[in-house]
C-alpha cells in the first residue's frame, strides 16, 4: 500500500535519511521510533507530502487513503464537536452545511439542497453520525458536549475531537503522533481495544510502551540516518536490537583481528623484494574487504545528580476524617489516610473514583470541606499537576526559567537537566510564553527536580514526553530520597518507579504493600493496563486496624480486691513502658544502620561511576560484590524497622 524507495533527504547540510526504504502493507501495525530529532515527524511530512525527498521515492497505492493525527494542535471553528467528527470529507462538510442552511430556512435554493442530499447520500452521511456518536463517548465525550463548539474546549478535547473524526473516515492508513498523550486511562483502553480491530494500516510513533506492547506487529527504528525494521513488539524489539548488536560487535572484531594480521604481514614484508609480492597481495585483500560497520553506540544514559530535599520525619503527611464532594457528588467522607518518608504509591482505579482528588487534597489544592491535613516535621510539598503552565512566568526564557528557584542551580546543571528533556542549543532561549503545551509541561518539570521537594505529588508526569526522556525522569526519581505520591497511565514507569499501591473505588481505599507486580498478582488481574482503572471488583480485603475492648468498670468490687486490681494495672503500665523503651530503642537501633548503610550504598554507587574502576586491576567486581551485599543488607534491615516500628504505639 506505502511503498518508500531508497529516500535521501537533508536539512541544512544534516542527513537525516540517507538510502532508506520501508513497506507497509495493509493491516500492518508498525511502531515509528528513535531519539529525538532523528527524523520521526520529518518521515511523517515525506508520507504527507508535505516536505519532498532529495531523492528516491514515496508511492502508494492508487485511491489510497491517509489520516494524520499530529502531536499537539489541531484546527477548530465554529462547527459543533459532532460536526468537526463528522467531517471526514470537504464534499461531505460543504453538504452537511447546505443541508444545515436549508432546515433553518437561510438558503432556499432547492438545486443546491438536492445536490447536498445527494452528496451526503453517496457519503455515508447518514450511517456517519451514529458512528461517529459511539466513537466520541469512546473518547469520554459526553452527549451534552455533541452540539458544543469545538473551540470552545480545551485543546485536549479537540485533539480528541480529530482523533474522532479519524476513526470515523477510517483511512487505509493512520499515521499516529502521541495518541495517547490527550486521553485518560479509560479512554486509552478503549482506544486500545478500538485500534486492534481497525481495518486499515497505522503507522504510529508512541512513548508508551505498553500501548505499542498491545498494538504493533513490527518495530521501525531511525538511528544514524537509517531504518532498522524489527519484528514484534517493543519487548521483542530490545531484546532483538541487544542480540543484533552482540552479533555485530562479534563480527567486527573477528574482521578488525584479519586486518590487523593483514595489515601486519605486508608492513614487515613490504621492503623484503622475496615477500613484497605477498605484501601487496594482503593489502589488496583489505581493500576488497566488505567492511563492517562498528554497531552504532548506545545512546549513554544521561547521569546527573539533582539536589535532594532535606530529611522530612517518618510521618509525611496525614488526612483525618476529611470529607469532600463537588455539589451533590460525594467523592470521600471520613476519610483516613497516612503518608511516610520515602514511600512510593500510585493511586489506581477507575475514573471519577478521587485519585486526582486525593491528589490535591494532599497537596493542599483543594482545601478539606471537613476534616484536617497535617503536614509532618520538616515536610515541604510539591505539586505536579497537569495545568503545567501555573508553574511558569511567561516572560522568562526557558532557561531563565529553570534558574528561577529559591535554590538555584548553576547554569551548567539547568542546561545538563534541560537537554535530558529536549531543551537543546538555542532552545534554552525561547521565550516561556511560544512553547508548546508539551514544551511547558517538560519545563514545569525540571523547575520541580532542580529543587525538589521531599513531599512530591505527581499527576501524568510523562505525558508529553518521549521515551528518551521518561527514562532521564525514572533515573532522577531514582535518586530522588523523599516521598513520592504519584497517578501515572505509563505501565512501563508505575513498574519502574511504585513500591505500594493505593488502589481507589467508591471514596474507599485499598493499599497493596507491594510494588505494581505484586498489585496484579493479588488482584488476579488479566491485563496490566485494565488493571489501573479497575473498580471495586478488584479491591481485596486488606487487614485493617484492630480495636482494644474496654473492660467492664461499672461491675460491683471490694475494697482489697480494688487495691489488687490497681497494683496490677499499675505493674502492666510499668512493663508496657519498658517494652515501648525496648521497642523504640530498636528501632532507633535500626534506623541507625540503615542510615549507614545508605551511605555506603551511596559510596559505592560513586565509586561504579568512575571509569578508573574498569581499567585493568580496577575494583569494579569487587565494588559490584559490595555492593550487591549492601543493598541485600538495606532490604532486610529496612524489613526489620518496618516490623519494629509498626510494634510502636504512638505518643498521645
Amino acid at each position: 500500500m506505502l511503498t518508500v524507495s531508497q529516500v535521501s533527504k537533508s536539512f541544512s547540510g544534516r542527513v537525516l535519511f540517507e538510502d532508506v526504504s520501508l513497506q507497509v502493507n495493509r493491516g500492518d501495525r508498525i511502531g515509528l521510533v528513535g531519539p529525538n530529532g532523528a527524523g520521526k515527524s520529518t518521515l511523517f511530512s515525506l508520507l504527507l507530502g508535505e516536505a519532498s525527498p532529495d531523492t528516491g521515492r514515496v508511492a502508494f497505492e492508487k485511491n489510497a487513503t491517509i489520516g494524520y493525527l499530529p502531536q499537539e494542535s489541531a484546527p477548530a471553528g465554529s462547527e459543533t464537536v459532532l460536526e468537526l467528527a463528522t467531517s471526514i470529507t470537504p464534499e461531505l462538510t460543504k453538504a452537511r452545511r447546505i443541508m444545515k442552511l436549508h432546515e433553518t430556512g437561510e438558503n432556499l435554493d432547492e438545486d443546491a439542497y438536492h445536490d447536498a442530499l445527494r452528496v451526503f447520500d453517496e457519503n455515508g452521511g447518514w450511517q456517519l453520525e451514529p458512528k461517529a456518536k459511539r466513537i466520541l463517548s469512546g473518547l469520554a465525550f459526553r452527549e451534552s458536549d455533541f452540539d458544543r463548539e469545538a473551540r470552545t474546549m480545551s485543546g485536549g478535547w479537540i485533539m480528541r475531537a480529530h482523533l474522532a473524526r479519524l476513526l470515523v473516515m477510517e483511512p487505509d492508513l493512520l499515521l499516529l503522533d502521541e495518541p495517547t498523550n490527550h486521553l485518560d486511562l479509560e479512554s486509552l483502553g478503549w482506544f486500545q481495544e478500538y485500534l486492534c480491530g481497525y481495518p486499515g494500516a497505522i503507522l504510529m510513533i508512541s512513548h508508551d510502551r505498553e500501548f505499542l506492547n498491545q498494538l504493533v506487529g513490527s518495530i521501525v527504528e531511525i538511528a544514524h540516518s537509517k531504518l532498522h525494521r524489527y519484528r514484534g513488539t517493543w519487548d521483542d524489539y530490545i531484546s532483538q536490537k541487544a542480540a543484533r548488536s552482540e552479533q555485530q560487535l562479534a563480527a567486527y572484531k573477528n574482521q578488525q583481528r584479519e586486518i590487523a594480521a593483514l595489515q601486519d604481514f605486508a608492513d614487515r614484508f613490504r621492503a623484503k623484494a622475496s615477500k613484497a609480492a605477498q605484501a601487496q597481495s594482503k593489502l589488496k585483500q583489505i581493500e576488497r574487504m566488505e567492511k563492517i560497520d562498528a554497531p552504532e553506540a548506545a545512546l549513554k544514559s544521561i547521569k546527573f545528580r539533582f539536589p535532594q530535599p532535606p530529611r522530612s520525619g517518618l510521618r509525611v503527611i496525614s488526612l483525618k476524617n476529611v470529607d469532600h464532594a463537588y455539589g451533590d457528588l460525594q467523592v470521600y467522607r471520613g476519610l483516613q489516610f497516612e503518608a511516610e518518608r520515602q514511600q512510593r504509591i500510585v493511586l489506581v482505579g477507575p475514573n471519577g473514583a478521587g485519585k486526582s482528588t486525593l491528589l490535591k487534597l494532599l497537596a493542599g489544592a483543594l482545601p478539606p470541606q471537613n476534616g484536617t491535613r497535617e503536614l509532618g516535621h520538616n515536610v515541604r510539598a510539591g505539586y505536579f499537576s497537569q495545568h503545567r503552565d501555573e508553574m511558569l512566568n511567561l516572560r522568562q526564557t526557558v532557561l531563565e526559567s529553570a534558574m528561577d528557584s529559591p535554590n538555584p542551580c548553576s547554569e551548567q546543571t539547568c542546561r545538563t537537566v534541560l537537554g535530558s528533556f529536549l531543551f537543546r542549543g538555542d532552545d534554552v532561549f525561547k521565550p516561556v510564553a511560544v512553547l508548546s503545551g508539551g514544551e511547558k509541561s517538560r519545563l514545569a518539570l525540571v523547575k520541580l527536580l532542580l529543587d525538589p521537594p521531599n513531599l512530591l505529588l505527581m499527576d501524568e508526569p510523562t505525558t508529553h514526553l518521549d521515551i528518551g526522556s521518561i527514562d532521564a525522569l525514572i533515573s532522577a526519581l531514582d535518586q530522588f530520597e523523599g516521598t513520592l505520591i504519584f497517578i501515572s497511565h505509563d505501565v512501563h514507569f508505575i513498574r519502574a518507579i511504585a513500591r505500594s499501591v493505593l488502589h481507589i473505588s467508591a471514596g474507599q481505599l485499598t493499599p497493596y504493600a507491594g510494588d505494581y507486580q505484586y498489585y496484579l498478582d493479588k488482584t488476579r488481574a488479566t491485563s496490566a493496563r485494565a488493571a489501573l482503572t479497575a473498580g471495586e471488583g478488584l479491591r481485596n480485603s486488606q487487614p485493617g486496624a484492630t480495636a482494644s475492648v474496654p473492660m467492664d468498670t461499672d461491675a460491683p468490687m471490694g475494697l482489697r480486691e480494688l487495691k489488687k486490681q490497681r497494683r496490677a494495672e499499675a505493674e502492666e503500665r510499668k512493663a508496657a513502658a519498658r517494652d515501648q523503651r525496648e521497642k523504640e530503642k530498636r528501632v532507633s537501633t535500626l534506623e541507625m544502620q540503615i542510615l549507614i548503610l545508605e551511605g555506603r550504598q551511596k559510596e559505592l554507587a560513586a565509586a561504579l561511576e568512575d571509569p578508573a574502576a574498569y581499567e585493568p586491576g580496577g575494583r569494579a567486581m569487587e565494588l559490584n560484590r559490595e555492593l550487591s551485599a549492601v543493598i541485600e543488607d538495606l532490604a532486610r534491615i529496612n524489613a526489620q524497622w518496618e516490623a519494629a516500628a509498626a510494634e510502636v504505639q504512638p505518643a498521645d
